[in-house]
């Protein structure tokens, strides 16, 4: 998005300066929370920084930034361990995330729901453990889909409008999902 100024020349609209600011933001707060953190020097045992946690999870795809990667596995690890979500003090107001199982059928994306028969029935299974729900000023901003060796982030339209590029990997798996099933037979008012 675009607008054209009177000389030819490019400048950007209103909405994609605010989502390339508010990107650089989020990427600029989570490398200067590491920074912080590594500046800090070795310690035994420390707690996953919340705050660092949050900002990598609302990050457009935190697989991407280097920071990112070591606090957001080791907090996938510690939650399979049954540690407590980390919190953060300073987020502000509407800023947060939490954890969740996933329960399929009814917490988990349908692209991700398994049908298994077993000897009581037909039980569904789902390929993440949980979900990590990051709301942005009050509203969900995404949820990242995890499990022991991979992860893929749900973003909604608010994430999608605020940001020039995220992670498509959810979308596409979603999209594949609908093409691979049935037409719906035609409804008969018979």
């Amino acid at each position: 998005m675009h607008q054209r100024l009177p000389d030819g020349e490019r400048r950007p609209s209103p909405l994609a300066h605010a989502s390339s600011t508010r990107s650089l933001t989020v990427r600029a707060a989570a490398l200067a929370c590491a920074a912080a953190s590594l500046a800090a020097g070795p310690q035994q045992a420390k707690a996953l920084d919340g705050c660092l946690v949050l900002l990598c999870l609302a990050a457009p795809n935190w697989h991407a930034i280097p920071q990112c990667v070591p606090p957001i596995h080791q907090l996938f690890h510690d939650l399979r361990r049954g540690r407590p979500f980390p919190t953060c003090d300073m987020a502000g107001p509407g800023n947060s995330s939490n954890h969740r199982w996933a329960s399929a059928p009814a917490f988990c994306p349908p692209q991700y729901t398994h049908e298994v028969s077993g000897e009581s029935g037909t039980e569904y299974v789902c390929d993440y453990s949980g979900a990590i729900s990051v709301q942005v000023d009050g509203q969900l901003w995404s949820r990242t889909w995890w499990n022991r060796g991979d992860s893929v982030t749900e973003f909604t339209d608010a994430a999608k409008a605020g940001l020039q590029e995220w992670n498509t990997r959810f979308d596409e798996d979603l999209a594949r999902w609908k093409a691979s099933q049935p037409p719906e037979a035609p409804s008969c008012d018979c």
